[in-house]
């Protein structure tokens, strides 16, 4: 069994164990304080209902829930009054207060993956493990009593349980992916800035808000994340047209028979993985992928377009020649500047080229390299397939001297390895 499946097992046994756990203690015991777990039950599936509109991969999909329920975690007191909840009940009405709330979007199949509801147990168990204990011994009214300190406690243990949850979350992406996991770390850190701050920020205050005035305060302090989600949920849908415009433009080489059809789509999805694999993370990934969705644009203001649209099989003067015209056509776009630096700097020898103009100039010449073999091949049964790839990266290999660097060829070859981008079909390193 591979060992990033074990991982993932490992992870979502761990979370199971501690919710079936926290649920069967609190039915054995009842509900302690049940007017506050009903509340704060009722603001976390309320979190998970709000999930409408996420977009696929949103790093917090429903940030109500997860601030309810690090507020949950710890509260230590109510309109005044000292709390006896412990850890476990807060697990357990966390636990089903978001199974609740995605049962409706459960039964239209799209509700929270598993992983997701691991991560949310195992955080939130993880935050009411720090301070419920301390808060039932007395420690912390005795060594912090209310005022700041009590409030930089509650932020510091925000901190620690936003690194938990990143930690985690980069660990199940390392095991289903195999990329590197400092890259992967750190775009998990890169988004606590974000909404992530949001999330912690609001639990902090609603926790010490509870504790001031009472339940009233949540509905209150829930407001402004709830606005902070819409403009989120905004700010991603402009995002999204963005890349779809980026996309567009893309495929005006296959409409206008420049380049085979996909050629542009999966040299993006393989130059990403490949950008993963050498420690690209956050906004250099996604300048990486455009750049490579409109590397070949500048075959558009060619006179005579190239045989098959393999720009890796020309003379380096015609290469160079063809980026500095697809350069000049991503600037007139609007699109970041960055992006036509390594559109126009592709075809540079690799000692001069940034590492994302490596990436699209090694990645374009491989789907070239392959595709021309499957042209080649088609109708007699031979080119194409794991032999096409496997001549294609020595191929590559050969021209570490000046066309590619080394390191861009041996990640290629190890995401290929692993199967590439989605779809591709695994090819064993030559």
């Amino acid at each position: 069994m591979r060992p990033g499946v074990l991982t993932v097992g490992a992870v979502r046994a761990a979370a199971l164990l501690l919710g079936l756990a926290a649920l069967g203690a609190t039915l054995r015991d009842g509900l302690d304080q049940p007017g506050n777990a009903l509340v704060f039950g009722a603001l976390v599936a309320l979190g998970e209902l709000a999930r409408r509109g996420a977009a696929p991969g949103e790093r917090e999909p429903a940030p109500l829930a997860a601030a309810g329920a690090l507020a949950y975690a710890l509260l230590g007191e109510s309109a005044g009054s000292p709390t006896s909840h412990g850890v476990l009940q807060t697990v357990a009405v966390v636990t089903a207060a978001g199974l609740a709330g995605s049962v409706p979007r459960l039964a239209r199949g799209r509700g929270p993956g598993p992983d997701h509801l691991a991560r949310r147990v195992l955080t939130v168990g993880f935050a009411a493990l720090c301070f419920q204990p301390l808060h039932t011994s007395g420690a912390v009214a005795r060594h912090l009593g209310e005022g700041p300190p009590y409030a930089l406690f509650l932020g510091l243990l925000l901190v620690l349980t936003a690194l938990c949850d990143a930690v985690l979350a980069a660990l199940l992406l390392r095991a289903r992916t195999g990329f590197p996991y400092g890259s992967l770390l750190r775009d998990e850190l890169r988004a606590l800035l974000g909404i992530g701050s949001a999330v912690c920020a609001t639990g902090a205050v609603m926790a010490l808000g509870v504790a001031a005035a009472g339940l009233w305060a949540l509905p209150v302090l829930a407001v402004p994340l709830l606005l902070t989600q819409v403009s989120y949920r905004r700010y991603e849908a402009v995002r999204t047209v963005n890349r779809q415009t980026i996309a567009s433009l893309a495929r005006a080489t296959e409409v206008a028979g420049c380049t085979p059809p996909g050629h542009a789509h999966r040299v993006a999805a393989l130059s990403a993985a490949v950008g993963r694999e050498l420690g690209l993370s956050g906004a250099e990934l996604t300048v990486l992928e455009h750049a490579a969705l409109m590397h070949d644009i500048g075959q558009l203001s060619l006179v005579d377009p190239v045989e098959g649209g393999a720009t890796a099989l020309l003379p380096a003067e015609e290469q160079r020649r063809i980026a500095l015209l697809g350069g000049e056509v991503v600037r007139r776009t609007g699109v970041p500047p960055a992006v036509a630096v390594i559109v126009e700097r592709q075809a540079d020898p690799y000692r001069e080229q940034p590492l994302p103009a490596r990436i699209v100039r090694t990645v374009n010449a491989y789907d070239d390299l392959t595709g021309v073999a499957a042209d080649a091949g088609r109708g007699t049964g031979v080119g194409g397939g794991p032999g096409a790839a496997l001549d294609a990266l020595e191929r590559l290999r050969l021209g570490t001297a000046r066309d590619h660097h080394p390191d861009v060829v041996e990640g290629l070859a190890r995401v290929l390895a692993r199967g590439g981008a989605a779809g591709m079909t695994p090819v064993l390193p030559g």
